[in-house]
Order: structure tokens, then sequence, then C-alpha cells
């Protein structure tokens, strides 16, 4: 999932986990195997092939899930699949799409100015500072920006959408609810406004392909800096959607990239545009505004919700299980839920968490969700270090217990269970390298 953007691209090295990982004190209790192979060779049932980076019994754990409520289970039912939501960034390709897309704008001077000029047009929480920052470092002089050559616009924009600071370092954006909307996600699906959607897929998927042909630690310029240049699906990843599907499971991507966006770069794990979920403008006459999709109880246009945390959840239960208005923002019974759901980051807890069977999460070390994973009191949480380059051991406890949760205000407190009790600061015990913990 996506991820607060520094400009500064990710480390050149490659580490692939599940060489060298660290293999002592998971916090995770195994369960029992995963049906006999030569029972699922007789049935025919999907089985997964590459075991490479993944940790400890989790490859075992996802077969059984896979054997238990696929089509070789003894409770599946064709006319009711299971459903398995995956998070995008991070979680099913390294680094960003999004990052990659609007990267590419830059460079190609593809961003459209703002309407009459006025920058607060692009988002309505963008703040006072950052519209004028923005307004002083690009120059109206045309219907797009010159980013290609002038980069004191290719900077400011570059600043407010990745670090959400103008390059003064002035906040740009204020007054959202932190559990539905991320505003610089929000600004990308924004900046896209007067284009067509087929017009952004064009740009996305050349995009793609500039990043899947760059070398794993390369580097793109825009404006003055250095930016990450590079992506790659994780193998792993395209084997267990693949066996997912196989196995006659309903699989769904929910990202919080604009949804165009995100549906040309899901077709390489073949998954079509109706199970691709994303940030999603309102369009008028062909061509997309700024303003957003609401959810729920969220008007169109309110640009208050968007893919992000509990906007998750009440895209999934909208969108997938059919469920409207007000309730569709509420956790749904547990039959209708998502038996696997798997994600990166904070982002991607609410929708984890209603996940019935097992939780994949790939440890970025985000405090919110590792607490959550470690906590595992149900014995659902499966951590694994990223496939490619993983992060070592965070060498201080997760602050669970005092500010590891985000309040909808922005204020920080403790991560709770849904009883409401506390969960206690976690250490980190599943990451990439050789130290032990």
């Amino acid at each position: 999932m996506k991820i607060k953007r520094p400009l500064a691209a990710a480390a050149v090295a490659l580490a692939v986990a599940g060489t060298g990982l660290a293999v002592a004190g998971t916090g995770l209790t195994p369960t029992a195997q995963a049906a006999p192979a030569s029972h699922r060779t007789a049935a025919k049932c999907p089985v997964l092939t590459v075991s490479q980076g993944w940790y400890g019994d989790n490859e075992q754990r996802l077969q059984r899930l896979l054997d238990t409520h696929g089509r070789c289970g003894d409770t599946y039912d064709k006319r009711h699949k299971p459903l398995a939501v995956f998070d995008w960034d991070n979680t099913v390709i390294k680094n960003d799409v999004g990052d990659a897309t609007l990267f590419w704008m830059l460079r190609h001077g593809k961003v459209r100015a703002p309407e009459r000029g006025d920058w607060r047009t692009t988002s309505r929480y963008l703040t006072a500072p950052a519209a004028k920052a923005l307004a002083r470092a690009c120059p109206a002089t045309g219907r797009t920006l010159p980013t290609r050559t002038h980069t004191a616009c290719a900077d400011e924009i570059a600043a407010v959408y990745g670090e959400g600071a103008t390059t003064t370092g002035k906040a740009a954006f204020a007054g959202f609810d932190h559990r539905r909307m991320e505003p610089q996600y929000a600004w990308l699906a924004q900046l896209l406004r007067g284009l067509s959607p087929a017009r952004v897929k064009d740009f996305a998927a050349a995009a793609r392909t500039e990043n899947l042909a760059a070398p794993i630690g390369a580097e793109q310029r825009v404006g003055s800096g250095k930016v990450t240049g590079w992506a790659r699906y994780y193998d792993q990843q395209r084997d267990l959607i693949r066996t997912l599907k196989k196995a006659g499971f309903d699989v769904y991507v929910v990202s919080a990239s604009p949804e165009p966006v995100a549906e040309v770069w899901a077709r390489g794990v073949g998954l079509d545009a109706r199970h691709t979920i994303g940030i999603r403008n309102v369009i008028h006459q062909g061509r997309l505004t700024a303003r957003l999709k609401g959810c729920g109880s969220v008007e169109d246009g309110a640009d208050s919700m968007i893919t992000y945390i509990d906007g998750k959840r009440c895209a999934i239960n909208e969108r997938i299980l059919g469920v409207r208005g007000k309730a569709a923002e509420q956790v749904q019974p547990a039959a209708k839920r998502q038996v696997f759901a798997a994600g990166d980051s904070d982002t991607d807890v609410s929708f984890l968490r209603d996940a019935t069977g097992l939780r994949l999460v790939l440890n970025r070390n985000k405090t919110e969700l590792m607490c959550r994973a470690y906590d595992n009191r149900d014995r659902r949480w499966l951590v694994n270090p990223m496939f490619i380059e993983p992060k070592g051991r965070q060498s201080a406890p997760y602050p669970c217990a005092t500010t590891g949760y985000t309040e909808r205000d922005g204020s920080q407190g403790p991560v709770r269970r849904s009883d409401g009790t506390v969960i206690k600061d976690q250490r980190d015990t599943v990451y990439g390298g050789s130290t032990t913990p």
C-alpha cells in the first residue's frame, strides 16, 4: 500500500526475503499443516509454486487456506465464492505506481494548470501557504505546467505530494479525517482532472514500461531532485493471486492509487478492471474532475473519504459486498467478509482486521499494523518480510500502548483491540537480514 513518500530513492542493494532472514521469536503460533500433497494432487487442487521468500510456515498456512476454503474444500460453493482482497503498492508490487505515474507526468509536462490559476480548486484540504507556494513556483503559461523544464514547479508539486509540505517546510494539507482521507494520495487523482480515463491509462502504461525495464535501485530526475525510478511485481504475490483464482476465490485489489492507474498495473497479475478498486474521480462529459466519488454516507464530490484505512473497508463493503448507505462503513457479519486479506501499511488495517481466515502483512515497520499483527490474539495474522529489499529489525519496540494509533483528528493514542483493551508494546521479530532478535 502507499506510504508517506520520501523523494529519495530506495537503497540500491537487492535483498530477497528468505535469504538470511531472522528465524527466532516470530510471535506466531503454527496452525495445522496443509493437506498432504498427494491428496491435493489427486483432487487436482491448486498448489503454490513459489516457495522462496516465505517466512516460517507462512506458505504452508496459505496452502491450507486454499485447500480449506477453495474448490477442494468440503464447504466450497461456486455461487458464493470466498473473497480475497489485496492492497497494491508495496504489497503486490515493490514501490508505488501512483508515484511512478506522477513522476512520469512531471518529467513529460503532462500536469494540467489549476482552474483560473487557483490551486485551492485542486483540493479542499490544500492550505493557503501551499497554494501560494505552488502559484509562485508554477507559472500559468498554458493548459499544462512546464514541469519538464521548470524545475521549481516540479519540485514544489513533488514536495506537496510526497512530503505533505511545501519546499520551505510549511504544511500543505489540513482539516481532514485521518481515518478516511489522506489528501496527498487524493491530490494525485485530483491533479488528473481534465483528462479522460483512457489518457490517464496511457500515462500509467508508459510509466509502467519504464519502471519495469529500469534496474532495481534505479533513480530518475524529477525537477532538481532524484526519485525512485523502478518497480517490480512480487513473484510470490503473483503466484498467490494466480493460485487463489484457480482455487475458486474471487480476488480483488483495493488501492489508494487512482483507479485508472491501478487498473493498468493490475493486469500484470491477471486482475481486470472489475476486480480493481482505487480512488475514483467524479467524471463529467467523459473527463475526470477534481471531485472524488464518495462511499457509504459520504456524498460523491464531498472529497472526504477515499480508499484509505476505514475508507478501504467501506469500498469493499459497498463495491464488492453490495452494502449501501451508512451500513457500508461498518464491519459486516463474518459470513459476508473476505476470507483472506494482504497489506503492508496502516492504511490497510481496517480491511485486514475484517478478514476471517488469514491476514498477510509485509513488514514495512508501520506501527499500528505491526502492533496488531504481532499481538495476533486470534492467530490469524501472518507476518512476512518484504520479498525485495526487506527492512531490517526495528530496534525499539513499537509504541502500541501509547502512540501507535492515529485518531481521526490526527492525534496519537494507544492501539486497542476490539474489546477495548490496550495492546502492549511489541518487539519487531520478523524482518530481513541475518541479525537474530
